[in-house]
């Protein structure tokens, strides 16, 4: 018999609806699966256990009136803890975070999906501001992957990514400023979107800028475009939010791919060392949508690798985190942050100037690039995950962790919606990624690509083993 933990978002708002289950044995299912894995993977920073059973209850109540308040009602989910939610605190992973306070307001995506009826179970971990593309802080501690609890579950949204992948409700909401939902998505197996800036409206706004997005992290391509078609809400407290959207992001998913001008970027051109069985994994999947009838040429987007211009806004923006913290608060910080943020305050503002300069050519670039092609494929990463603990792979002689995630960073500079898609596993039973990139606005483009994968058979790896 299949466990309720298995199951999607849309498989359980379709069990509410036939009376199979209520909301209260989802929701308890969610909460006995958080609390079993939390000693081995550290996902969440807090699991609220009474708040959830009651939302739950008050859901169960409207299902059996045939009343349900949205699209998601009783659904379980979980909120990466940079995200604003109501009665309880968000630390952001800082010791410099006070917990006292009234913690009286929802950010956007998460009041859209409270009015929808979800059931929130829980904070999920993050660096320290969701500064690295991997997740552990001096307050919280090293988040692990589900697949090899000694490896990174990536980040910066790396709890949310291992509470999915292990079933500990089968959506969470993570912010992604660099690739942080597509990062621990790919290590974790799971699917995550990055939406185009500004169609998930983001309030407080956040000090990286246009850099930073809200994005869905689900069991597959189907969860993500019902949880768009909630967190996609405007909101007046977002003033750079893209206008309402054009009907259901659901309502196309089904598409499929035949006709669709595909790129196919293995390495981009030779600028990226990518492990072999990562590439393995890739191209069958690059295979399977050519099976499907799309056309698929193997060429490169016109670009060198921007890497110091984004360190110009990155840097920066953690620099403007941390602005008021005293000499003694700095020292709470995570050496790391500490080190970038030292960098980004001796930035001037021509240098920081410059590099929108470099922004706004690679994306006139992309944009010409998709005049061409309707999607870029690549890997999500080159490497599968390394040691917990680490910002960067042992020996690998990088010194940030930009020089490992040359894939993701450049389409939150050119604000794209941009996919990870689970392709299989290495040698080592580590799961792999592959990344779908379509033109700004063209988000359900990237979600009906993704959904024909699942379709096929070429996308979503063995659950992990729960111990």
């Amino acid at each position: 018999m299949t466990e309720l933990t298995d199951l999607s978002a849309g498989q359980l708002v379709d069990g509410y609806r036939k009376g199979e289950f209520s909301p209260v044995d989802a929701t308890r299912a969610a909460l006995r699966r958080a609390e079993e894995v939390q000693p081995a993977v550290n996902a969440f920073v807090r699991i609220d256990a009474d708040e959830a059973i009651a939302a739950a209850d008050a859901s169960a109540e409207r299902w059996r009136r045939g009343e349900p308040r949205g699209l998601v009602d009783g659904v379980p989910v979980s909120v990466k803890d940079i995200l604003l939610q109501r009665g309880g605190p968000t630390l952001r992973g800082s010791k410099t975070v006070r917990a006292e306070g009234s913690w009286d307001e929802d950010a956007p995506s998460v009041a859209r999906l409270r009015e929808h009826g979800a059931v929130f179970i829980g904070k999920t971990t993050t660096p320290e501001f969701g500064w690295k593309g991997v997740t552990d802080s001096p307050r919280n501690g090293v988040t692990r992957n589900p697949y090899d609890h000694s490896r990174t579950a990536g980040g910066s949204s790396g709890g949310s990514a291992a509470a999915v992948a292990y079933g500990a409700a089968p959506v969470s909401l993570g912010t992604d400023g660099g690739g942080s939902v597509r990062i621990p998505g790919a290590f974790c197996g799971i699917f995550a979107l990055k939406p185009t800036y500004g169609r998930v409206p983001l309030y407080p706004a956040s000090a990286f800028g246009t850099l930073a997005h809200v994005g869905p992290m689900t069991r597959d391509a189907a969860d993500a475009a019902l949880l768009m078609d909630v967190i996609s809400g405007p909101d007046w407290r977002d003033w750079s939010q893209l206008g309402p959207v054009a009907g259901s992001f659901r309502a196309g998913i089904e598409g499929g791919v035949r006709g669709l001008r595909i790129a196919y970027s293995p390495s981009l051109g030779g600028q990226v060392a990518v492990r072999p069985a990562v590439a393995s994994a890739v191209r069958r999947a690059v295979e399977s949508l050519a099976a499907q009838g799309a056309y698929v040429e193997e060429t490169d987007p016109d670009f060198s690798e921007p890497v110091e211009a984004f360190h110009t806004l990155w840097f920066s923006g953690a620099a403007r985190v941390t602005q008021h913290l005293s000499p003694a608060q700095r020292e709470l910080l995570d050496p790391g942050l500490r080190e970038i943020c030292a960098r980004g305050a001796r930035y001037s503002a021509l240098e920081y100037l410059a590099a929108v300069d470099v922004r706004m050519e690679l994306g006139r670039r992309m944009g010409r690039f998709h005049s061409t092609y309707d999607l870029l494929v690549t890997p999500t990463l080159p490497i599968t995950a390394f040691e917990a603990g680490a910002e960067v792979p042992k020996g690998s002689g990088h010194r940030r962790w930009t020089g490992w995630t040359p894939f993701t960073y450049p389409f939150n500079m050119t604000q794209q919606p941009a996919a990870t898609v689970p392709c299989g596993v290495d040698g080592e039973g580590l799961p792999v990624g592959v990344q779908i990139v379509a033109a700004r606005h063209a988000d359900a483009l990237v979600l009906r690509a993704a959904h024909a994968l699942y379709e096929a058979g070429s996308a979503g790896i063995a659950p992990p083993a729960v111990s």
